[in-house]
């Protein structure tokens, strides 16, 4: 890892550099300089913007900043380079992730990841040795295929070309096209059925959180199980009920009680918020 960089030139928003790319990004309380930063990486189909107020409150509650960015392709950052491989979460993980908290100053903390990012956060974890790192709370992970995710998938594709999810997205995204081929092409690639995530797993060594609903449309509690099977470390599990995929919107306190209480837990108690006196 490289050294961190100076995060004083954090603003509430605007764009990382990465020379390649420029990914916008969110911020909210305090900079990394001063309090450990909590990383949200978004959904498959989300941006910095989706977070809405789950970020501001996930800040308000563990005394940490939050920074939220969207992957090239997504939100107002550049376009990302089509098509993507059955690697994109792999190459988004050891080649993206790596420059984006070195850019933004990033200290120590926690990554929060939602589906796709939880799969992200999770393949940074157990690729990539970074001490800064001090847990992973995953919402809706994807650690392998399932039938019932890939159909999901299927609909969505239908949704957008016959239905109105890309006048959706317009919403969330400068180039909607980009952002969804970035997500859906590779998924449905018929190598993507091999798709696992059990090496990473098990090379993580921080603390896990794992928020899934009951209902989720896109996996089964088979996700959990595999991680508990897998990881050396603690895995914890928040599975939460009349909840579908998107826990950090559907079931918004119970989610934000799982995650903040699992953050503080691994914070306060080992002092990480003392980064301004070292």
């Amino acid at each position: 890892m490289t050294s961190p960089a100076s995060s004083t030139a954090l603003t509430d928003q605007g764009f990382l550099d990465l020379g390649d790319m420029r990914l916008e990004y969110r911020m909210i309380g305090p900079r990394p300089d001063a309090a450990p930063t909590i990383v949200l990486l978004h959904e498959g189909l989300g941006s910095a913007s989706i977070w809405g107020g789950f970020a501001d409150e996930l800040s308000h509650a563990t005394g940490a900043g939050v920074l939220a960015y969207s992957r090239a392709g997504y939100g107002n950052s550049s376009p990302s380079k089509l098509p993507r491989t059955v690697a994109f979460m792999h190459e988004e993980a050891r080649d993206v992730l790596p420059r984006v908290l070195d850019a933004a100053g990033f200290r120590r903390g926690l990554l929060v990841g939602h589906s796709d990012g939880a799969s992200i956060a999770a393949i940074y974890a157990g690729s990539v040795q970074d001490h800064r790192v001090r847990g992973l709370a995953l919402m809706a992970p994807h650690f392998f295929t399932e039938d019932m995710g890939i159909a999901e998938i299927v609909r969505a594709k239908l949704a957008f070309e016959q239905g109105n999810l890309r006048a959706k997205l317009e919403r969330l995204h400068a180039d909607p096209d980009n952002a969804f081929h970035n997500w859906c092409d590779p998924w449905l690639l018929p190598a993507f059925r091999k798709w696992d995530l059990s090496d990473a797993l098990a090379h993580i060594r921080v603390p896990v959180l794992i928020v899934q609903g009951e209902n989720d449309q896109y996996g089964t509690v088979r996700q959990i199980e595999l991680a508990q099977a897998e990881c050396y470390c603690p895995v914890e599990v928040a599975l939460l009920p009349d909840t579908r995929h998107a826990p950090y919107r559907e079931a918004a306190a119970a989610t934000l009680d799982a995650i903040s209480g699992f953050a503080n837990r691994l914070l306060r108690e080992h002092h990480e918020g003392d980064i301004a006196a070292e």
